[in-house]
């Protein structure tokens, strides 16, 4: 049984990615600080749901906690690591800059560290799409330019990127990051788009449109998130020889994008939802905030060619899915 280290599995993609590789057979060592950043209950109740399963472990720690990061590489065997810890939020890194550089930054060192000293075959993190920044090429491909970025968020995730490209070249550690496009979808954070839209409609309260709704976004449904994820787990990158005009190594190291290749109207996207609650949303035009970017749109070439698969769910459906999984679980929570 292969054995993979998941941090960040008390959040909404690190949930669903553990609960896939469960199914798949493995065994899962699921890391977090469940800080306060949103419900803490709701990450709970996600490993509450893991630990159904003898094949989940899980641990409360803080990546920046190198003595208790030690002791766990120390007592495991990890055949994988998985980073999905962060301190995520665009809008958030304006107010609370340090935390980004807490958690994004300095845990991910503390990581990297970790992997240079236990070697797992193959360590993969979270990237992000906003690495693109201000960059107008679309669709983004994982060539574009990444050195314009709109947030500090984004800046922590290229800074994820150079730093752990550093360590592939210096110590041989596989390394893959991946540039996710707008994911959503059951289990989903509260402070993102479709979770807020959902409680606010059904609560007859407005919601906020930046830009008058003039924006376009890659949404990508976690399901195929995941998918991707566990295709790509047996499949690290390997340190290259390089001839000609470039002789030398490349390091084991590779960034991908991984997205829907569909950009939907934001305004599409809140009539879907419409549709699907059976409600019109009372909306609040913005103008666009700072630190978001107008439009969104991932080039897969390099993921398909790798495991064949590119996600694929649309809207309309990877909407309904989160729509009955709201109902559901707030449903539940009054009861309770």
């Amino acid at each position: 049984m292969k054995t993979c280290l998941v941090t960040g599995a008390a959040g909404f993609i690190g949930y669903h990615f553990s609960k896939r590789l469960i199914a798949s057979g493995y065994r899962v060592v699921g890391l977090d600080n469940l800080n306060t950043y949103y419900d803490v209950s709701l990450k709970e109740a996600r490993i509450s749901a893991l630990r159904n399963s003898s094949s989940f472990e899980f641990v409360h720690a803080d990546l920046n906690d190198g003595e208790a990061l030690s002791k766990l590489f120390s007592d495991n065997r990890f055949n994988y690591v998985v980073n999905l810890a962060a301190q995520a939020g665009v809008r958030h890194s304006l107010t609370a800059p340090f935390e980004y550089l807490d958690s994004n930054v300095s845990g991910f060192l503390h990581l990297l560290e970790a992997c240079r000293t236990h070697q797992p075959e193959h360590f993969i993190f979270a990237s992000s799409s906003s690495v693109y920044g201000l960059d107008t090429e679309r669709p983004s491909k994982i060539v574009s330019k990444t050195d314009r970025p709109a947030s500090l968020y984004a800046a922590t995730k290229k800074a994820n990127e150079l730093m752990a490209h550093a360590y592939a070249n210096l110590f041989d550690v596989p390394s893959s990051g991946l540039r996710f496009f707008t994911v959503y979808g059951p289990w989903g954070r509260p402070d993102m788009a479709l979770f807020k839209f959902v409680r606010n409609i059904l609560a007859d309260r407005s919601i906020d449109i930046y830009n008058n709704g003039e924006m376009l976004r890659d949404f990508t449904y976690v399901d195929d998130i995941v998918e991707a994820m566990e295709n790509l787990l047996p499949l690290p990158p390997e340190r290259q020889l390089n001839h000609g005009d470039a002789d030398g190594e490349t390091p084991a190291f590779r960034v991908l994008n991984i997205g829907n290749g569909n950009p939907v109207p934001l305004m599409t996207f809140v009539k879907e939802i419409e549709n699907t609650l059976g409600k019109s949303a009372i909306i609040n035009f913005l103008p666009l905030q700072e630190g978001d970017v107008v439009s969104s749109h991932a080039d897969t070439t390099e993921l398909f060619d790798l495991v064949g698969f590119r996600p694929n769910t649309p809207v309309s459906v990877g909407i309904e899915r989160f729509c009955t999984w709201y109902r559901e679980y707030y449903e539940q929570e009054q009861d309770d």
